[in-house]
């Protein structure tokens, strides 16, 4: 039996700097070194077990153990969800419904900057909610650029707003790994994130609306972006906290969508902006276009037919009544915890500092009611209804799967890292400094999920690093954990727009790469401005002054 000790050096500022140690080898190594992020992550792992053997005297069987159980659950349920979704969204382009969905989000406006606001902030949340990992990122830039705007700028609009739906991500993913390794329910977690998120959230709108045409853009299209915002707040808020974390974004794209179509009929900006990327320009080569890409001429003079639409946005319907049917008690919710396995896993004997047994050494494995599993049957009734030959179907499995190979290695030993840390004490150790702070914390959470998330590029990994060290931090200085486990999630999403990999999606979708600087500097400002108001919201809700959000506050 291994019990975990606070401070094994008899200086807890020591400590703190010595079990900070796996993660700053980490970021190093990705974010200084420019390493490759499975090298990365395989680095901070080795880091982690050498110092949780040497310093904290833990059982190297044990350490051993611990990191296994991590990456088991980096494979599964994380790297599962991710591979299902990216399959369906292969699905969808194998017929070219993909395109239908982007041609509908396009033929909605005339002016490109309310079209902007419908692909980059709700068709890409409707994107990340199916396949994240940059994805949304690559697909919307591309679809930017044939609306007018510069391939510099089309990465800065499509990389920030993917910060507004990565705090619940591909189908609630970070959310079940901040669960995890904090041992709150997903459900807490997902309400109190949405209490959080749906406010910032619905302030990018007017960012993408400055950062596409500066003050007058804001001026000129405010009720869009306004509506937007808010529809995607009140979608936010409503599923996370009364309905399922997992469908969260689905709903909140749909809702901002439905609302600002709505506004469209009623109101239309006084000077329309231009929709269209001239045809001479083209050619001249002044602004380039991805393979495959058509100009908005082309996509609106492009009438799809309705049961093509139908059938495009069937996948976002399948989801919904999946996910629907698993989140409420009755027979179907009774027949999948029949078929959960929950076991202690082997060979990991753990306490407590406080001698309680620790939580994440039981494993569950709940295959058949998973949110992976929720989306290989999407997946595969979305084949039918797309009318996908079964062994064409059955490539671009493969080919997802051979895809994601490098992303599964780096997911398996950033939560084996995480792991490592946790059960060895390493996050009670930085909790315990970062607690003397006192409630000053609150203002600073934030920015460490900002931190993680900027190095790691995920949402879920920096929730899988820093839950635990949020939720100790919080319970030494007096917080609510769990606030400040919500707030390191929520925190984190704006860490997106600072995120290497995604800045390297973006260049190479748009054919610049090695500008991925340049595209740096045009959103790391709002992505600190952003976040100052996150931390600020944060620190309220933490008094008495905005306690009343936190649930049980």
């Amino acid at each position: 039996m291994f019990r975990q000790v606070t401070d094994p050096l008899g200086h807890p500022a020591l400590t703190a700097l010595l079990a900070a140690l796996p993660l700053l080898v980490l970021l190093t190594l990705l974010g200084v070194l420019r390493t490759a992020s499975h090298r990365a992550a395989l680095g901070g792992l080795s880091t982690a077990a050498l110092i949780a053997v040497t310093v904290y005297r833990m059982p190297l069987d044990q350490v051993a153990d611990g990191a296994a159980e991590g990456a088991a659950f980096g494979l599964f349920p994380i790297v599962w969800i991710v591979l299902n979704a990216v399959w369906i969204n292969r699905l969808q382009r194998v017929g070219g419904h993909f395109d239908v969905v982007g041609r509908t989000f396009s033929s909605l406006s005339g002016d490109s900057r309310v079209q902007a606001i419908l692909i980059a902030y709700c068709f890409g949340a409707l994107v990340e909610s199916l396949s994240g990992f940059g994805t949304p990122i690559a697909i919307t830039s591309l679809l930017l650029l044939t609306l007018g705007l510069s391939p510099l700028k089309a990465a800065a609009v499509a990389t920030f707003a993917n910060t507004a739906p990565a705090a619940f991500g591909s189908a609630g993913n970070p959310i079940q790994a901040l669960a995890k390794v904090t041992a709150y329910p997903a459900h807490d977690l997902g309400a109190m994130v949405g209490r959080q998120s749906a406010v910032i959230a619905a302030l990018v709108p007017c960012v993408l609306l400055l950062m596409i045409d500066g003050r007058r853009g804001l001026r000129e299209a405010w009720p869009a972006a306004l509506t937007a915002g808010a529809g995607f707040g009140a979608g936010q808020f409503l599923c996370s906290n009364y309905f399922a974390y997992q469908l969260t974004d689905i709903v909140a794209a749909l809702v901002s969508t439905a609302a600002l179509i709505a506004l469209l009929r009623v109101w239309r900006p006084r000077r329309a902006a231009a929709v269209a990327v001239p045809a001479a320009a083209v050619a001249a080569g002044s602004v380039t276009r991805g393979a495959g890409e058509t100009d908005a001429v082309e996509t609106a003079a492009h009438r799809d037919h309705p049961l093509e639409v139908v059938r495009a946005f069937s996948p976002y319907a399948l989801l919904i009544v999946l996910f629907a049917l698993t989140s409420y008690h009755g027979p179907v919710q009774r027949l999948l915890a029949s078929r959960e396995v929950t076991f202690s896993w082997p060979g990991l004997r753990v306490l407590g500092a406080d001698g309680r047994p620790a939580t994440v050494t039981v494993f569950d494995f709940g295959w058949l009611g998973a949110s992976g599993t929720l989306l290989l049957i999407a997946g595969v009734l979305t084949a039918a209804i797309l009318r996908v030959p079964a062994g064409q179907a059955v490539r671009c499995y493969a080919q997802t799967l051979y895809g994601l190979r490098r992303a599964a290695l780096t997911i398996a030993c950033v939560l084996a890292l995480s792991y490592v840390m946790n059960l060895s004490g390493m996050a009670v150790s930085l909790g315990t400094w970062l607690a003397g702070l006192g409630r000053a914390f609150a203002l600073l959470s934030g920015l460490l999920g900002w931190f993680g998330v900027a190095l790691t590029g995920s949402d879920t990994s920096s929730n899988a690093l820093f839950g635990a060290m949020q939720t100790s931090a919080a319970r030494q200085a007096g917080l609510s954990p769990l606030l400040m486990a919500a707030t390191n999630s929520t925190g984190g999403v704006q860490g997106k727009a600072a995120a290497m990999q995604n800045l390297v999606i973006a260049a190479g979708a748009l054919g610049i790469s090695g500008r991925e600087g340049e595209i740096l500097r045009k959103v790391i400002g709002w992505s600190l401005g952003v976040l100052a108001a996150l931390c600020l919201l944060a620190w309220l809700q933490s008094t008495s002054v905005l306690g009343w959000m936190v649930p049980g506050g």
